[in-house]
């Protein structure tokens, strides 16, 4: 231990005459104690093991009982003889010295576990090159593409493809600077909530090799595959076969599993392997400080110290990183770090249950040629489980078994989720019509293919239906009965050109949005706008009369103007702008007029005049 490990030395209170004084320690148990600390600081033969079974009762010794604590380096807490830490809940756990003093207090019950950390280094551009196969959008081969996101001084990389990687495209550079490097560079949006949303999806998926399994970042999902191994011919065949079944999805990946979760973490991104108990510290002390899941000043701080590997940084006396490094956020704290990897310090793996699922079945004792009647009885069964779970439907599928073995199916889908059983049963009123019951149905099953929270909710005080309710269950028939892109909604959109603040989209699978209509705007607009000839004009104002659809209008009173700039990463060079007013004509009749452009703004000609929209 260095002179700047020492700890002070605190002084000793006074003995009181009150209390009781100390009794001398019996030679033999300092001696032994002495010899316990001398191996495992210098790390002797006898280092590995630490006796604390307590010594043969001296017959000189006075009668009373004696409470022995046994001895405690540094960096474990202590406890009384005959109780055990929790790294000493499996017989044959054992105590290692480490060098430079510390203590790896793994053991066998800390090691035991096995598991897997599954690294997709390519998921994004891998979902998106995906998705643009299915749309028949593939890019020509050899064409450089790059993912982005908004960054504060623009566009940011988010994920390349394997030709842009060669030419030296890395994610985390503003695409303008990579632009000059590769011209021919194609970019598009990344979405990551998309890609968290199937990163999701995987780790339920992947529950068919461990029951245990959660998504461990953007890129990676964690396995506690302890105890399911075996079920795959061992590690290494079920290492291949997460391999195999990943590679027909398309999918780039990187595994490696070891005793700890910070261990798969590290091999997993920087040497794939498979690591037992005994290999955890050969394979882990070659890979860069980085492994340790710091974070990138943390990383730094150590490179500058000359601590670039884990092996170095094992090395240091536990105290020293303390001191260095005070505790805080995981990702700072080296010491922390270490003691997860080696498994000092347990990581559990916090492993999200699976989602409801909700089906109902009828058995029936003879086949039946019409299994309408039957639907009922399934929708309230289906409902009531809903109902006790605070879920409701969105998707609804219903299964008719004939006795020939055929299968035919119907499906439904809300704008809302729903446990209403009526309202269940008349989606899929006229959609049975067209099967084939061929010599009968004996089974029918319903089930909620996809469901969603549905909190108790207080109908009105007056006891009527909730209006919003019967525009939802009056969407949802009309979208079974004529299609769902017959149905549109509105849907606000994120722009400040009038035309464009609105789209139109299936009405079953938008969530409503209810608008607050800008008492300055008008309700309803011309699309396109209607060009109006000007007679006269105040300059910088609106104009004193146009003629407008052959009639010739005189202003009366106006306000404004409204400027509104166009949307420069969306409209094309020289697009101009435009000035809005409220006008009322001789009549009374209110109307939205604006001017594109202005004298002498070299975007063209004189400035032209629209009539957008008229006020109710």
């Amino acid at each position: 231990m260095s002179g700047g490990d020492k700890l002070p030395v605190l002084a000793f209170p006074a003995p009181s005459a009150s209390l009781p004084r100390p009794r001398a320690a019996d030679p033999r148990q300092l001696a032994q104690a002495t010899e316990a600390l001398r191996q495992a600081v210098q790390g002797g033969p006898a280092a590995g093991r630490i006796d604390t079974a307590p010594p043969a009762p001296d017959k000189s010794a006075s009668d009373q009982p004696v409470h022995e604590e046994s001895f405690t380096p540094v960096g474990i807490p202590s406890r009384r003889a005959g109780s055990r830490a929790p790294h000493e809940q499996v017989r044959g756990a054992a105590v290692t010295a480490l060098p430079g003093g510390g203590i790896d207090a793994t053991g066998d019950a800390a090691v035991a576990r096995r598991i897997l950390s599954l690294h997709l280094p390519r998921f994004a551009i891998e979902r998106w090159q995906a998705q643009a196969a299915r749309r028949g959008k593939v890019l020509p081969k050899g064409t450089p593409l790059a993912l982005a996101l908004e960054g504060p001084h623009g566009p940011v990389i988010h994920a390349v493809n394997d030709v842009a990687q060669a030419l030296g495209l890395a994610p985390g550079a503003r695409v303008v600077d990579m632009r000059a490097i590769c011209p021919q560079l194609q970019t598009r949006f990344a979405d990551p909530r998309a890609d968290a949303a199937a990163l999701a999806r995987l780790m339920l998926w992947a529950r068919r090799w461990c029951p245990w399994t959660a998504v461990d970042g953007a890129d990676a999902l964690v396995m506690d595959v302890t105890g399911s191994d075996h079920l795959w011919g061992g590690d290494a065949a079920m290492r291949a076969e997460i391999e195999a079944r990943l590679a027909g999805l398309g999918l780039t990946t990187r595994m490696a599993i070891a005793p700890t979760r910070g261990a798969a973490w590290a091999l997993a991104r920087f040497a794939p392997a498979i690591c037992g108990p005994e290999e955890l510290t050969a394979h882990t002390d070659p890979l860069p400080a980085a492994a340790l899941r710091l974070g990138a000043a943390t990383v730094q701080t150590l490179d500058r110290l000359g601590l670039s590997t884990i092996g170095a940084l094992r090395a240091v006396p536990r105290l020293s990183l303390a001191r260095r490094f005070r505790a805080g956020l995981p990702e700072t704290d080296p010491l922390l770090r270490l003691d997860q990897l080696s498994g000092r310090t347990p990581e559990p793996i916090d492993s999200p249950d699976d989602p409801p699922r909700f089906a109902v079945q009828a058995r029936l004792p003879e086949p039946v040629i019409d299994p309408v009647p039957h639907l009922p009885a399934l929708a309230e069964e289906l409902c009531a489980g809903l109902v006790a779970a605070g879920f409701g439907a969105r998707r609804l599928a219903l299964a008719l078994y004939r006795i020939d073995g055929e299968v035919a199916q119907a499906q439904a889908a809300t704008s809302q989720p729903t446990r209403d059983p009526a309202h269940m049963v008349r989606l899929f009123e006229g959609r049975l019509d067209g099967l084939d019951p061929g010599f009968g149905f004996d089974l029918i099953t319903l089930a909620a293919l996809v469901a969603e929270a549905l909190p108790t909710r207080q109908r009105r005080l007056d006891g009527a239906a909730d209006d919003a309710d019967d525009l939802a269950r009056l969407i949802d028939r009309l979208s079974a009965r004529f299609g769902v892109r017959a149905l549109t909604r509105p849907l606000p959109a994120p722009s400040h050109i009038p035309e464009r603040q609105v789209l139109w989209l299936p009405a079953l699978h938008v969530t409503p949005h209810r608008f607050v209509p800008r008492p300055d705007r008008p309700l309803r607009l011309f699309e396109p706008p209607e060009e109006v000839r000007v007679l006269y004009a105040v300059p910088e104002g609106p104009p004193a009369q146009f003629v407008w659809r052959r009639q010739r209008l005189r202003v009366a009173r106006f306000a404004g103007p409204e400027r509104i700039a166009p949307e420069w990463w969306r409209d094309r060079p020289g697009t101009r702008l435009r000035d809005y007013f409220r006008i009322e004509d001789h009549t009374g009749r209110r109307f939205w007029l604006y001017r594109e452009g202005l004298l002498g703004d070299g975007r063209g000609a004189e400035p032209r005049w629209f009539v957008h929209g008229a006020f109710a």
